[in-house]
C-alpha cells in the first residue's frame, strides 16, 4: 500500500500565511525522507484558512528541495484556467523535475463566486461553469499527449518543452466523475474526507466503467483525513482543532486553524453536526498508530485501494509531522522505500 501527502497549506491561528508555506516545505522535506510516495499541494482562493493559490508554484519549489517523492497538484482547478498554459506550466515542471510529476486536474472552484469570476472573467459563469470541464479536460489531454485529430487547428501547436508530460489524475468525488475519468482511462483520487458517504459508489462506478482498451488498468486513490498521535488521547486532542474548524466552516466562517485548546474552549457546549458523518468508514481516522492502521486497511480490503493520500491539518507543524512519522513508522514507508529513487 503506498501512503502520500496531501497539503492544503493550513494557516495556524497566531501564525502568518508565508509561515504556513515554508511549514509545506518542512513537511515535504520530512515526507520525502520518510518514504511517502506522492506530496501534492491543493489549490484554494482568497481565504485567511489556506495559503496556497498556485500549487505549481509550490510544486516547483518541492521538487527542487527533494529527490525521491513525486510531486504535484490536488489539484488544479481546470475551470479557471487555459488547457494550453496548464500543459505548459506542468511539462516545465516534468522537464526540470523529469518522472516526478502529476497533474491532479479538480473540477471544483475552491472560491466564493466574486473570485471564481475574478480568476475567470471571460466565463459565463465566472470559472465555474461545470458543464464545459469534458471539453476542458479532453483538451488539456490533448495538449500533453498530441492527440488533436490532423485537421484540428490546435494540431498544429508545438508544446515547449517537448518532453516533460505529467502523470495526470483526476480528483472524484461523486460517481458522474469517477465515470468520466474511467472513460478516459484515467487515474483516480477520490475526496473521503469530503464525502465519507460515497466512497463505495465512486469506487464502483469507476471500475465498471473503465475502459482499458490500450491496456491500462484503474487505480484508486483515497483522500482520508489522519490524526494519528502517540496515544488516542493526544490523538483526539489534535484533532480538537479540525473539528472546531469544519464547525466553522459550515456556518460560513473560514478562519485560520485553531490550537487544540482553543478548539476545545470553543467546542464547549456546541452541538456538532453529526449526519454527514454517518459514512461505513469515518472522514477522518483519528488514534493511535495501530488503530489507523486497521481503518486503512479495511478500507484497502474492501476497495481495493492502490493508495491513500493523507490529509492532516494540525495546529503545531511539530505535531503534524509527528502525525506523519507515526504513520510511516506503522506502515513502514522508511523500511519498504530505502534507497529507492523514482517509481
Amino acid at each position: 500500500m503506498k501512503l502520500s501527502v496531501l497539503d492544503q497549506s493550513v494557516v495556524p491561528e497566531g501564525s502568518t500565511p508565508a509561515t504556513a508555506l515554508h511549514n509545506s516545505l518542512e513537511l515535504a522535506r520530512l515526507a520525502d525522507q520518510l518514504g511517502y510516495h506522492r506530496y501534492w499541494l491543493a489549490e484554494h482562493h482568497a481565504t485567511p484558512s489556506f495559503a496556497g493559490p498556485a500549487p505549481e508554484i509550490m510544486a516547483a519549489r518541492v521538487a527542487a528541495e527533494t529527490s525521491r517523492i513525486r510531486v504535484g497538484s490536488g489539484g488544479v482547478l481546470l475551470p479557471h484556467y487555459s488547457p494550453l498554459k496548464v500543459a505548459e506550466v506542468f511539462r516545465v515542471l516534468g522537464a526540470l523535475s523529469p518522472g516526478r510529476i502529476d497533474l491532479g486536474i479538480g473540477r471544483g472552484i475552491g472560491a466564493s463566486s466574486i473570485e471564481a469570476h475574478a480568476l475567470a472573467p471571460g466565463s459565463s459563469s465566472g470559472g465555474g461553469d461545470d458543464g464545459d470541464f469534458p471539453g476542458k479536460l479532453a483538451e488539456l489531454l490533448a495538449f500533453l499527449h498530441g492527440g488533436f485529430p490532423e485537421e484540428h487547428p490546435y494540431g498544429r501547436i508545438q508544446l515547449m518543452p517537448t518532453a516533460g508530460a505529467p502523470e495526470v489524475w483526476l480528483l472524484v468525488a461523486s460517481p458522474q466523475s469517477a465515470e468520466l475519468a474511467a472513460r478516459l482511462g484515467l487515474p483516480v483520487s477520490i475526496a473521503h474526507f469530503g464525502r465519507p458517504q460515497v466512497t463505495r459508489s465512486v469506487v464502483e462506478a469507476y471500475r465498471t466503467a473503465f475502459d482499458s482498451r490500450d491496456g491500462s488498468r484503474p487505480r484508486v486513490q483515497i483522500g482520508v483525513g489522519v490524526y494519528c498521535g502517540p496515544t488516542e488521547e493526544e490523538a483526539q486532542r489534535v484533532f480538537a482543532s479540525q473539528r472546531l474548524f469544519r464547525l466553522r466552516m459550515g456556518r460560513g466562517l473560514l478562519l485560520p486553524l485553531p490550537s487544540p485548546e482553543a478548539a476545545l474552549d470553543g467546542l464547549r457546549g456546541e452541538v456538532e453536526p453529526l449526519a454527514d458523518e454517518v459514512a461505513e468508514w469515518p472522514r477522518c481516522v483519528v488514534g493511535g498508530p495501530d488503530h489507523v492502521y486497521k481503518v486503512l486497511t479495511s478500507m484497502t480490503e474492501a476497495l481495493e485501494v492502490d493508495e491513500f493520500m493523507v490529509l492532516s491539518t494540525i495546529h503545531a507543524p511539530h505535531e503534524r509531522m509527528r502525525s506523519y512519522e507515526l504513520l510511516a513508522q506503522r506502515f513502514g514507508l522508511a523500511a519498504e522505500t530505502d534507497g529507492d529513487k523514482v517509481a
